[in-house]
């Protein structure tokens, strides 16, 4: 059986192609996570949401501690996590029989990936994976995010 690789809609694919060029530059898996969430806020319908949601645009935080005294946990996933998110997200976009792979699918793997380093990022903003869920679960189209 011929296994069909989905293939990324123009936001998702504008989101894991900023996200590329930024992962080079993260400190650690913390800026990493914060890096997906700049990107994730620019496109698609995570996009729209999340800036109905009133997650901002603000500076990256990133840590002073060098390398070698950053704590172990935190180290940076590299640029591997790129692959790992995209595949994540079509294995999402695959479950749901969507043609496409959407911000949503990549949301969904960042948040697989990332786990509670991404919820810290959310909070930092002034948000959490509930109500960015909830929110995301609720519209029914651009149009409604703007009333989350």
């Amino acid at each position: 059986m011929e296994r069909r690789t989905i293939p990324l809609s123009q936001d998702a694919a504008l989101v894991i192609a900023l996200a590329g060029t930024a992962m080079p530059f993260a400190h650690s898996a913390e800026d990493e996570a914060e890096r997906w969430l700049r990107a994730l806020r620019m496109h698609g319908q995570v996009g729209v949401t999340l800036q109905a949601l009133g997650v901002g645009e603000a500076p990256l935080m990133t840590g002073s501690e060098p390398p070698r005294e950053r704590p172990p946990g935190n180290r940076p996933f590299g640029p591997q996590v790129i692959e790992r998110v995209a595949g994540g997200a079509r294995l999402f976009a695959g479950a749901r029989h969507a043609p496409t792979v959407g911000t949503g699918d990549v949301l969904f793997a960042v948040l697989q990936v990332y786990g509670r380093l991404f919820d810290r990022v959310l909070y930092v903003r002034g948000t959490s994976r509930e109500e960015l869920l909830e929110c995301l679960t609720e519209q029914k189209s651009e149009a409604a995010a703007s009333e989350c």
